[in-house]
């Protein structure tokens, strides 16, 4: 039961660091839960990370779903909820003692260069609604094992028959579902988020904060070039997996 202690300085500069973070979601589409993730890291242990991260995130997105509720398409968002729901649990009581996130990690890298840098006539992973089920399996799965799960949500917005405030307000939702999962699965392994709450509860007003300012960034953003920031940041976010595979290898 470990408990997050942080000074006013760091506790301010991370506060800071998570509304920028949140802007950044909400302009791009993509990219703040990743970089949310490597600034909570700068000040908190790994072990406690992913928890607070994940509960964090879940306020985060839920205000951002919010500030867009008219965008939600829950015909893909339903069916991802119980996927994620299932991953999560089959993740939490089976594979999770036995995976490492190297493998899912390289995966994940490998589906992002496919998006990225795919030739034209091969297809792009634009799925019907429904089948956004097998996509909650394999991020409830991935979340509980390796945090931030952006970039493989990311994968399956990177299409042409959604306006950029669906892609940022059915992606938010998806995620709420998602990190949702984490709270049950890291009391089940033995973190305390009522010893954190207060530290939580700062993070997640941050994060707010900073959703709803890029909310309104969003509105002003052209079509074409949110598609082109999203790239950039799924981009970006691929070089910051490359570097952890490097890591563990080393």
């Amino acid at each position: 039961m470990e408990v997050v202690n942080l000074s006013n300085e760091s506790l301010m500069w991370l506060s800071f660091a998570v509304a920028i973070a949140s802007m950044i979601t909400s302009i791009t589409g993509m990219a703040g839960g990743v970089l949310m993730f490597a600034a909570m890291s700068v000040y908190m242990p790994v072990r406690p990370l992913v928890a607070v991260h994940g509960v964090v995130q879940v306020s985060n997105n839920a205000a951002r779903a919010w500030f867009l509720k008219n965008d939600i398409r829950w015909g893909m968002c339903i069916p991802f909820g119980f996927g994620a729901v299932i991953g999560a649990i089959i993740t939490t009581l089976f594979i999770i003692k036995y995976v490492g996130e190297f493998f899912p990690l390289l995966i994940l890298v490998l589906l992002i260069a496919y998006t990225l840098f795919k030739p034209k006539h091969l297809p792009h992973f634009k799925i019907s609604d429904k089948n956004f089920f097998w996509v909650g399996i394999a991020t409830g799965s991935m979340g509980i094992i390796v945090g931030a799960i952006d970039p493989l949500l990311a994968l399956f917005f990177m299409r042409d028959d959604m306006s950029k405030e669906e892609v940022v307000c059915n992606k938010s939702m998806m995620q709420v579902f998602a990190h949702l999962t984490k709270i049950p699965a890291y009391i089940f392994l033995g973190f305390s988020f009522i010893d954190n709450a207060f530290l939580i509860g700062v993070l997640s007003i941050a994060a707010i904060i900073g959703a709803k300012l890029g909310v309104i960034g969003l509105r002003y953003i052209n079509t074409k070039v949110f598609f082109t920031l999203m790239k950039l940041a799924l981009f970006l976010a691929a070089g910051r997996i490359v570097f952890q595979l490097i890591q563990m290898g080393v």
